[in-house]
């Protein structure tokens, strides 16, 4: 079976995210079928603590008017935490596809609880490239997700 090409758009960022010293989860914001933000974790890259990937994502995508976002799909490596929960909530953004949530489990429930269809792939290679990160890097890992 194919890849979904939004879904190895978001590994693409998270790629690009780890190849510059960064975490690797990556993001994508799909309306209409076209990708109208792209972003990936920049927490290491810009000192940040909030440049998560669906954050950045997010601000890459401009601002928007909300008929967009309650009409779009975003993408992400990583089941969203919290913060990017929230965000997704905020906009109303109806629809989640995560690629793994084996290393770490988010506010999927959350996002449920308000309306928003998550949709869990467990693409092995977004399990890979986090299992990877998380054992080469633990120290980085724990700072972001307060262990």
């Amino acid at each position: 079976m194919a890849k979904d090409p939004f879904l190895e758009a978001a590994l693409q960022q998270a790629r690009k995210s780890l190849a510059e010293g960064g975490i690797p989860i990556g993001s994508v914001l799909v309306h209409d079928g076209e990708i109208i933000g792209r972003g990936h974790n920049c927490r290491v890259q810009t000192g940040s603590p909030i440049d998560h990937g669906e954050m950045n994502c997010l601000r890459n995508a401009g601002r928007l008017p909300a008929r967009i976002y309650r009409s779009c799909t975003i993408y992400s490596t990583l089941s969203p935490c919290p913060m990017c929960s929230g965000a997704i909530v905020l906009y109303k953004i109806p629809h989640v596809v995560v690629g793994e949530n084996a290393t770490f489990a988010g506010a999927e429930d959350y996002l449920r609880s308000n309306g928003v269809r998550v949709e869990v792939v467990q693409d092995q290679e977004c399990i890979r490239l986090m299992t990877e990160f998380i054992k080469a890097r633990p120290e980085l890992w724990n700072e972001d997700i307060g262990v």
